[in-house]
């Protein structure tokens, strides 16, 4: 066989094996929201055409709450077993929970059914939670449509702590508060590495501008190498 038809050959076949490429994640986000990480072949992350993203397996639309998350599971149930499932999301946000939730699934199917390839695909609006469930996908893997707005914020809390008592005893619900606080801070920065992971953006950025509420043109989440394309 030529060089020229080896070549041909291999390039028939990695088009036959493509699938989610996943491999156990970074340890570094061990706690919270884990992106999936490339291994194997480069084939794996191969770059999608328009053509691929005709009919998604999985369409999720409106607040992230538990109500998608029923939806989201009848549909991951109902996708294919092998090759490409295309999970479509549009929303203003929701429960940063729900959307990790989603993202352990996918992260857990993608480890189990190697014959899977999880691609995110975000439309129109990517807000808050939804920029946490695009995180879980390895950036090779998150492709956004033309003037889709992403946004990245912290998360916020809206508590009222009341106390009544002997002071010794206003100790334990202040201090179950700030623990409650730096957990979340924690959760949080996990996710945030595993969204910038490989890309042109730092953790620092991220913090500073997602206080006062990140806003990203689909263009320009590429050209910062977070996700990989526009369609």
């Amino acid at each position: 066989m030529d060089i020229e038809s080896r070549a041909t050959t291999k390039l028939e076949n990695s088009d036959a094996r493509i699938g989610h490429g996943a491999e156990a994640p970074d340890t570094d986000g061990a706690l919270g929201s884990q992106a999936i990480e490339p291994s194997g072949t480069t084939d794996q992350f191969t770059l999608l055409q328009s053509m691929s993203f005709r009919a998604p397996a999985i369409l999720l639309a409106g607040t992230v709450d538990y109500e998608m998350y029923a939806s989201f599971r009848e549909q991951l149930d109902a996708a294919p077993h092998k090759g490409l499932v295309v999970v479509e999301l549009s929303t203003l946000g929701g429960d940063p929970e729900v959307a990790r939730m989603m993202g352990e699934d996918v992260r857990f199917h993608s480890e189990m059914d190697s014959g899977r390839r999880f691609v995110f695909l975000g439309k129109a609006a990517i807000y808050s939670a939804g920029t946490t469930f695009m995180a879980f996908f390895a950036r090779q893997n998150r492709y956004l449509t033309r003037g889709t707005r992403v946004m990245i914020h912290e998360r916020k809390l809206c508590k009222t702590l009341q106390l009544d008592g002997p002071l010794t005893s206003c100790v334990a619900p202040v201090q179950a508060l700030i623990n409650e606080i730096h957990s979340s801070i924690e959760i949080q920065n996990e996710g945030f590495e595993n969204l910038v992971r490989g890309s042109k953006v730092t953790l620092d950025r991220v913090l500073e501008r997602a206080s006062s509420n990140w806003y990203l043109e689909a263009e320009e989440a590429r050209a910062l190498g977070l996700i990989e394309a526009v369609i």
